[in-house]
């Protein structure tokens, strides 16, 4: 069954936003070539706010590309970056991506946070506003 994971990642000030930005374009490039990846799509939310999401064949091939290249160099960055940071993983039966409305209740019901050096005071209870669901992109996969 397919494996998605949704990150929820909230930008605690403007001047990380350009840093932020290129290891966004690096990360999604990275994606689109791993092995394993389906689907994926990135949601611009309120107040420096940004969702990914992606669909794997599987956990390990999601872990793959996780601790390598270009994703592997932004997780310290993020840490430092971040105010609020979460996650939520979960396998379905469909292979396409959810919806946004479905990602936003995964992530209040299962998700969890991650680590950040200058958490806001809703980042452990995942406490945030509904998100602009409007602001979305497609990540597809290179073609062979």
């Amino acid at each position: 069954m397919p494996f998605v994971s949704i990150t929820r990642l909230r930008i605690r000030s403007v001047r990380f936003l350009p840093g932020f930005a290129v290891h966004a374009l690096r990360t999604q490039r990275q994606a689109r070539k791993a092995a394993g990846f389906r689907a994926g799509s990135i949601l611009a939310d309120h107040a420096w706010t940004f969702w990914t999401m992606t669909v794997w064949d599987d956990e390990a091939a999601m872990r793959r590309y996780m601790m390598a290249g270009a994703h592997r160099q932004a997780m310290p960055k993020l840490i430092h970056w971040c105010d609020e940071a979460s996650l939520a993983h979960w396998t379905q039966p469909g292979a396409g991506p959810p919806s946004w409305a479905e990602a936003d209740q995964r992530m209040r019901a299962d998700g969890r946070p991650s680590q950040v050096r200058h958490p806001s005071p809703h980042h452990a209870t995942l406490d945030y506003r509904p998100p602009r669901l409007t602001r979305s992109g497609p990540i597809k996969p290179s073609a062979p």
